[in-house]
């Protein structure tokens, strides 16, 4: 019996060793996207096709994504009431490509109600000659108001979405792999950026995946304006007393005669 014991537990052991090596079961130790020291959620790797399935993106990340010439890539990222985004994007394609003509890149920005943002300035439209490899595309976004006429296309805090497409190219070359690049960096305007008024929420068109600007989004009662105003209230204040002082200072009313 002893040998019988013994014999069952040495079959046991193999056979857990034998399913540690088995298929499937290594799934655990599959190594997964992991949080920065700081805990920040790892920049993407890919991109969407479409609006509904644009990846979202932080600010100050670089986004990356392999496609093919003719896929449509999509990201979103934040954008709250005084800033000024500016989108950058990078093409790369490989060494071996084998494109016969030149390449007409473009990125366009649209805001929460999908209208499209002009650019301040920056080149949203490049060609890349049959000789190059890499292209760079800029847009230096308006400044995000935090409230706008109904009529006017004024960008306004939420969601904003980028998209990256060849728009000129021939049919031959379709299909040729690429790399994408993307950064986001926004700046704060300042108070001259300040306006009265805000929305009642940011255009966030209900994606689960929208990114937070990192102190939430602005609540919308406070501006700088309200320290022009307190401002302006102290140095009309100070000017009164000021000439209050000065009439006591003569004694009498000025234009009232003295007495002897």
């Amino acid at each position: 019996m002893r040998h019988v014991r013994t014999l069952t537990a040495a079959a046991l052991l193999a056979a857990t060793a034998l399913l540690g090596v088995l298929p499937g079961t290594a799934a655990a130790d599959t190594p997964t996207p992991t949080a920065s020291a700081d805990g920040e959620p790892p920049a993407p790797t890919e991109a969407g096709t479409s609006f509904r399935a644009a990846t979202a993106v932080r600010p100050g990340q670089r986004a990356t994504a392999q496609a093919s010439t003719g896929d449509y890539l999509y990201w979103q990222f934040p954008a709250d009431a005084g800033e000024r985004a500016t989108v950058r994007a990078t093409v790369t394609l490989p060494e071996s490509s084998a494109r016969r003509s030149g390449v007409t890149w473009q990125i366009d920005v649209y805001d929460g109600l999908r209208r499209r943002q002009a650019c301040r300035h920056g080149s949203q439209t490049k060609a890349l000659p049959a000789d190059a490899r890499t292209v760079a595309l800029t847009c230096h976004l308006r400044t995000v108001r935090a409230w706008a006429e109904p009529w006017s296309d004024d960008p306004l805090p939420g969601a904003y979405y980028v998209r990256l497409t060849a728009v000129r190219l021939d049919a031959a070359d379709i299909g040729q792999p690429f790399d994408a690049a993307l950064d986001v960096d926004v700046d704060d305007a300042g108070a001259a950026a300040a306006v009265d008024g805000t929305l009642a929420a940011p255009l966030v068109q209900g994606s689960s995946a929208t990114v937070e600007p990192e102190d939430g989004w602005a609540s919308g009662w406070w501006s700088t304006r309200w320290l022009w105003t307190a401002g302006g209230a102290a140095l009309a204040a100070l000017a009164g007393v000021w000439g209050y002082s000065l009439t006591r200072g003569t004694g009498r009313p000025p234009g009232v005669p003295g007495t002897h």
